[in-house]
Parts: C-alpha cells; structure tokens; sequence
C-alpha cells in the first residue's frame, strides 16, 4: 500500500516529549473528525451513505454528545438507524425461522450455514454494531503517521536521533509501527528499529512503573514529608503506557 508522507504533525508530536508522540496525534486526528461529522459533512451525501453504514461506537457517540450539537448528532443517528433496524429485522427473523429448522437462509447466504441459527444471529448482530466511520477514519490516518515515522526514522537523522530519546510510545502503538516496520523497513533498517522499540519500551515501561510505585508509596504517613519527584501523574502515564491516552491532561497539550 502507498501511504502519504506528512512530516511536520509526526515531527510536533515528537517535540512535545510526551509518553507517547502517536498517542497525541490520535487524539488529535479525534477532536478533528468529531467537529467535521457535526459539521457540513452532516449534509453530505457520500457522508451519510457511510455513517448509514458504520454508524459510531459508543465513546464516539460520547464525544459527539458533548459538542452540544444535537441536531447534527440526531440527523446522523436517525438515518443509520433506520438502516440498521432494517437489518436487525432480518437477522431477528432469519433466526427465529430458524430456530426449529436448524438453519436460516439469510445465515446460509452469510456463509454461516453450519452455525445454529440462534448462534449465527448474535454473531451479525454484534457485527452489526461493532462498526465505527469514526474509528475507522482514525485508524486509516494513524497507518499514515506510523509509515511517516518510520520514513523519518530511516531518512532523518535528526528525527532518528530526537525519536530515540524520547520517552518512546505507548504498547499499542508499539504494536502498530511494529506492524508497519514488518511492511515497509528492510535489512538494517528492520534490526535497528526492532531493538530501539525492545530497548525503549523496557526502560520507559520501568520509569514509570518506578514512578507508579512511589505514587502509592506517598499514601504511607512515613513518606508524608518526603516528595513526590516524577509520580504526582503516574497513574495517568501509566495507564497510557499499557492502553493508549484516555485519562489525565491532553496529550498535545490542547485544553
């Protein structure tokens, strides 16, 4: 896949010496695509023919909620649920015609003919409402900044240098630039990023665990006096160390 080089959000990212520069341009990429789907892509055809299709998960449904724009959030969710209420009729009906039979033409056609019709329903029921637009925009573009990253990392030395000091990314994005560095990087380039991510991600996963147990440390009345160094937001750095930002300040600094 060919993916599109943009540098300058990766480089902004990486200065802002977080516990995670991607974590930022995730968040980032979020706040953008909640605006624009609240805004005149409301109206959009191509856009309501997707948002019929996908629909949100429930933390995007959250953000959009809090824009206070319920006329858009409204407009939105009407036409994909009247597209998914047509959907989930049929599911429903294919399995209680089913239920007595064995099978169900509708899961026959889905190529889930040898599942018990009850079983089969659930499963396309929770496929129906696991889809997200939101999600799936942000995924496409985070696959963008992965590739840009690791197009620094092999082009610019500067970039290679001011990414290896830094207090590297969270484990899934360590997943995801693994994923990438698989794809694109060859040779040397490969050996080299696979041992930065195993050396960076071990000794930044011990500084902020060693940050995380002197925060607990502090609640001991023997440790009231003493002080609290780097640990004050080590639950909020740990937590996005193990599963991504959601807690604690912007991780771009955004209020």
């Amino acid at each position: 896949m060919r993916y599109h080089i943009d540098t300058i959000p990766v480089w902004d990212a990486v200065k802002l010496d977080t516990e995670c520069p991607l974590c930022a341009l995730r968040r980032q990429i979020e706040r953008g695509e909640v605006d624009r789907f609240l805004g005149g892509s409301v109206m959009e055809p191509d856009t309501r023919v997707q948002v019929n299709a996908r629909g949100f998960c429930q933390r995007h449904h959250v953000l959009l909620y809090a824009q206070q724009n319920r006329l858009g959030h409204a407009l939105m969710t009407h036409t994909h649920m009247k597209e998914t209420r047509g959907k989930a009729e049929k599911i429903l009906q294919a399995a209680a015609d089913g239920a007595g039979q064995g099978g169900g033409g509708l899961f026959r056609r889905l190529g889930k003919s040898d599942a018990d019709p009850l079983t089969a329903a659930a499963d396309t029921l929770d496929s129906l409402t696991s889809t997200c637009i939101l999600c799936d925009s942000i995924r496409d573009n985070m696959q963008r900044y992965a590739y840009t990253l690791l197009h620094l990392y092999t082009h610019d030395s500067a970039f290679k240098a001011a990414f290896e000091t830094s207090r590297g990314v969270c484990l899934k994005d360590a997943a995801l630039l693994l994923r990438m560095a698989a794809e694109v990087l060859k040779g040397k380039d490969r050996e080299s990023f696979a041992r930065l991510m195993q050396k960076q991600t071990a000794d930044n996963l011990k500084r902020v665990e060693d940050d995380l147990e002197w925060f607990t440390l502090k609640f001991d009345y023997r440790n009231a006096d003493k002080p609290w160094n780097n640990s004050r937001d080590a639950l909020e750095r740990a937590v996005t160390k193990l599963r991504s930002w959601c807690l604690g300040a912007e991780p771009d600094g955004k209020k």
